[in-house]
């Protein structure tokens, strides 16, 4: 039974399990595994651990097939970081656009051990002529079954990654979650773990890597998981690559009672994509503008950022609490929804409305037959 200390997750779709972190009750810098939202698009697999194994090949030198004791012998590293998936707050959309339904729980931070990816690709010897490199997962299925946008029969999950990103020092093949050996559902026994950029990248249940010379386009990359952009003028199709700058409220939630003359703590999560949160900033709709909020815990790039701002509301009234993030690219979170993103990088300001009363109020417990 969910608890003060431990709530209940919120499951979006049963199956495949696809279940979303209560953001509102957000206290630490690392989320626990058990809370840790889980994302999937078909049944997660099992997999033996026993029998496993990672297949490199492609345009490499010498392909190579790995066991986990062969990963797990080599140097390790610990990236801490947060993954968002690019359909988080897509509640928020409107009118409301098609897809699982997610509040601002699709996203966690988490401290991810595993090997460098490039480590892996070194082995294996990548060609000159490599543009990207494609992480394939052992899950599967059909897609959107006689739909216009149907699968041609059952398919991987599958992304690629620019060979720039996938030799990056924020890249890695991760076997170990906040310390201990990755869930079924969060990939056991070994997956993608792609710094600053959307969930859809973190590729789970990798089996096979593929290093490819054109660019991939893929089902998860070329129908799904895309925007557009219109820097040529007419809008293209272009893969959805890193996060947006993003802050959310945690505390209060919408419809919270606050006391006039009380001071109360706003408090949340900031992030963004390859740069580092810079600012955040906090309006509290009583006519002083933007205000600083002060970030907590030390930088740790690729990681959240929590934030805090203490407020004392002076009259009673309805107030309109907003928060907005900067980035070390200078992107500010947008006030609006913007149209080219389909259903998802839903980043722009989402308020929460609270009530000043003049005193704290009691309840008598009333029972109704």
């Amino acid at each position: 039974m969910p608890t003060p200390e431990q709530p209940s997750l919120i499951v979006r779709q049963k199956s495949p399990p696809n279940i979303e972190f209560p953001f509102a009750s957000l206290s630490d810098w690392l989320i626990p595994t058990e809370l840790f939202f889980v994302r999937n698009h078909f049944p997660s697999p099992e997999l033996d651990a026993r029998d496993w194994r990672l297949r490199v090949g492609g345009a490499v030198e010498r392909p190579i097939e790995l066991d986990l004791d062969s990963i797990k012998a080599m140097r390790s590293t610990t990236l801490t970081a947060v993954v968002e998936c690019a359909g988080n707050g897509r509640v928020y959309y409107v009118p409301p656009r098609e897809g699982l339904q997610w509040q601002n729980g699709a996203v966690g931070n988490a401290a991810w051990t595993g090997v460098p990816l490039r480590e892996i690709l070194e082995m294996a010897g990548v060609k000159r002529t490599a543009r990207e490199v494609l992480l394939i997962g052992a899950d599967s299925g059909v897609v959107d079954a006689n739909k216009k946008t149907a699968s041609p029969g059952p398919i991987a999950f599958a992304r690629s990654l620019p060979l720039e990103k996938a030799i990056a020092d924020s890249t890695i093949l991760a076997y170990s979650m906040n310390g201990e050996p990755l869930t079924r559902d969060h990939g056991y026994p070994l997956r993608a773990v792609v710094g600053g950029w959307f969930g859809m990248a973190w590729v789970k249940w990798i089996t096979d890597i593929t290093v490819v010379e054109q660019p991939f386009l893929g089902y998860w990359q070329a129908r799904d998981y895309f925007r557009w952009e219109r820097s040529l003028g007419e809008p293209r199709l272009v893969p959805l690559a890193e996060m947006e700058v993003k802050a959310q409220i945690a505390r209060p939630v919408q419809g919270t009672r606050l006391v006039a003359g009380q001071p109360y703590r706003i408090f949340g999560a900031a992030w963004s994509g390859e740069a580092a949160i810079r600012q955040v900033q906090v309006c509290t709709g009583d006519g002083r503008g933007w205000r600083e909020g002060r970030l907590l815990e030390t930088e740790s790039p690729f990681a959240w950022r929590l934030w805090e701002y203490m407020w004392t509301p002076e009259k009673v009234g309805r107030y309109i609490l907003r928060c907005r993030a900067i980035d070390g690219a200078g992107c500010v979170q947008p006030d609006l929804q913007r149209s080219d993103c389909e259903s998802y990088a839903a980043n722009w300001i989402v308020p929460v409305e609270v009530t000043v009363v003049p005193q704290p109020q009691t309840y008598e417990e009333e029972f109704v037959i």
